[in-house]
């Protein structure tokens, strides 16, 4: 549901009147509004301390009625974020459109603090894997569907392809459709064995002939489990590609709710 200009103007004046009724020189400079919070911009006099807003933040949301104010400093200056009363889903097809021209490998994770796209790119120095921890239900499979929807819509199968571990047959069903997956979908201990060592072999031929292309990600749904129910062969695999793959320009995009370090070698 859209907040309309005239509700945010109305929550900047009683942002303003509860400030000056504790002598706090500020006006309201702008806001930004996100699916989940409205951020209020507030420009203060240059003597004004952080702590003094945030020891009003409880009096701010009572004049406001949202059930909690949180006040913190950034770039310079202070900012009050409040959430909505009917938070809205990020959607991945309307934000991809925001973005036309996204550089090669790169995925999109959602968006900032600010309302900007947070984006990753695969193959930038800094990234070698991508592992997604979390509790169950914490919506790690969904944030992996993203990562690699996103990267299939904006990277031709030439480009990029997608390699799909899923034992449980939970996640990543309904991405066998994408033309930039590779085989079928291994949603087996035994079928999950086997896409390891492919990729393993596909890993050193790239080494023997010298080539990092195309892109290939590796998707692991439950890492824990695989490695769990898969034992040492598996748990060997996953860290050789894990050390390796880089270089060949093989990346794991892998989700757990264990992320420890006897798990990801």
């Amino acid at each position: 549901m859209a907040i309309r200009r005239s509700d945010l103007e109305r929550q900047a004046d009683l942002i303003e009147a509860v400030l000056a009724q504790h002598k706090i020189r500020n006006r309201v400079d702008g806001a930004v509004v996100t699916p989940r919070f409205v951020q209020f911009h507030l420009r203060t006099a240059g003597d004004v301390k952080v702590r003094r807003v945030m020891g009003l933040a409880e009096e701010i949301a009572l004049a406001l009625g949202a059930p909690s104010v949180r006040v913190y400093r950034s770039r310079g200056r202070i900012h009050l974020e409040i959430p909505r009363e009917e938070p809205g889903p990020v959607r991945l097809l309307p934000l991809l459109r925001r973005l036309p021209n996204m550089p090669a490998a790169t995925a999109v994770l959602g968006l900032d603090d600010q309302g900007a796209p947070l984006l990753l790119r695969i193959v930038s120095p800094d990234v070698a894997h991508v592992l997604i921890a979390g509790t169950t239900g914490s919506g790690k499979t969904a944030l992996a569907r993203t990562v690699l929807v996103s990267l299939a819509l904006h990277n031709p199968p030439s480009a990029l392809g997608l390699i799909l571990v899923d034992p449980k047959s939970r996640g990543f069903g309904p991405l066998v459709g994408l033309p930039h997956v590779l085989g079928e979908l291994a949603a087996s201990v035994d079928a999950a064995q086997a896409c390891l060592s492919w990729v393993i072999e596909e890993m050193e031929r790239r080494d023997r002939v010298h080539v990092s292309r195309p892109v290939l990600i590796l998707a692991i749904d439950e890492l824990a489990d695989l490695v769990q129910t898969g034992g040492k062969p598996a748990q060997e695999r996953i860290a050789r590609l894990a050390q390796r793959g880089r270089e060949a320009g093989i990346h794991l995009v892998a989700c757990t709710q264990k992320p420890t370090a006897a798990l990801i070698g």
